[in-house]
Order: structure tokens, then sequence, then C-alpha cells
């Protein structure tokens, strides 16, 4: 659960650079290097899901890892697999799918359970 939480906060600086951001995929790659994803992989899932995504689901991506951070004291690595799970809590069921797509696309593995 704490690593989840970790998780939540390279997505919240990702999706908060995207609210304002002409190039959404870019701010998704940098941010994913950050966390240790490999920067061709990077480049990959932010080019994927800016294309997939709306601009809104992105934002919506965003305040699920918010308030997936709220309280969290131990900020650790993000992993793809915290990456679809925090995805997975965002109502709309088109967020979790791409991200998923998009992981599995540009060749991240993931341990997170195939969302339909």
């Amino acid at each position: 659960m704490g690593r989840t939480r970790g998780a939540g906060a390279g997505l919240v600086m990702m999706t908060l650079a995207l609210a304002g951001c002409a190039d959404p995929s870019a701010r998704i790659a940098s941010s994913l290097e950050r966390y240790g994803f490999a920067p061709g992989q990077s480049q990959c899932v932010g080019e994927r899901l800016e294309k997939n995504l709306s601009l809104g689901q992105l934002q919506q991506l965003g305040r699920a890892a918010r308030a997936t951070r709220e309280g969290d004291t131990t900020p650790g690595r993000l992993t793809i697999g915290d990456f679809v799970r925090v995805a997975g809590q965002v109502k709309d069921p088109k967020v979790p799918f791409e991200v998923t797509k998009a992981a599995a696309g540009c060749g991240i593995v993931t341990s997170a359970p195939a969302v339909l």
C-alpha cells in the first residue's frame, strides 16, 4: 500500500504539469524517466497516452494520483505496476486500459492484472 502511495508522487507531478502543457507526451516522458524508466520507453508511453487520452482524462489520472499520495510519508520509486494501479482508480475505464496498453506496447512489463 505504501508503495502505491509513493508512486502517486510521480504521477501527481506528471499530471499537474499536463494541465497547462502544450506537449503532454514530453512531460509524461520526463516524469517517468525521473522515476526510473528508460528514456525510450518513457517517450513511447507519453506519446501513446497523449494520443489516446484527452487532457481531461489525463487530469483524472492526476486526481487519482493525488488522492493516492495523500498522507504518504515515504514516497518510493514508481513502477509500471504502480502506474497501472493508480490508473485503475479513475472511473473512466479508458484510462487504465490505455495506461496498460501503452505499457505493454512500449515493452514495459507489469505485474498488474490486465484491464478489460
